[in-house]
């Protein structure tokens, strides 16, 4: 081990505030324009989700379940990992899961279908 007063030296050098407030603020105009794409594309998702609730004539007092399922489908359609038969069984467990938690399996399809574009699992 080296000297341990040089190691706190470095330590403090190396976690300078100033240094690490100018590197967060060099890297902030791009932090903010990914989470304005994110919250845009969110945003987009939760209108199509409550446009296909009305379609189907759902409650209002069951649009935030739905919007739940619809933002637990959207963050595993983020994924950058899962795709083919592998997203379309994860988006039946979620639908097994909202179902469970009472609400209609045909509504949530079609959130699945038309605002994701995901199929059903084959058999």
């Amino acid at each position: 081990m080296s000297d341990p007063v040089k190691r706190v030296q470095s330590w403090a050098v190396k976690y300078n505030t100033e240094r690490v407030k100018a590197t967060i603020d060099d890297l902030r105009p791009a932090m903010t324009e990914r989470y304005q794409a994110a919250v845009a594309q969110l945003y987009a998702m939760e209108m199509k989700v409550k446009e296909t609730l009305n379609a189907h004539g759902v409650s209002t007092i069951l649009i935030v379940p739905y919007l739940n399922y619809g933002r637990q489908l959207y963050k595993l359609s983020r994924q950058q990992f899962i795709s083919g038969e592998t997203m379309r069984l994860a988006a039946k467990v979620l639908l097994d899961k909202w179902t469970a938690r009472g609400l209609d399996p045909a509504v949530l399809s079609a959130i699945r279908a038309e605002v994701f574009d995901i199929a059903a699992p084959t058999p």
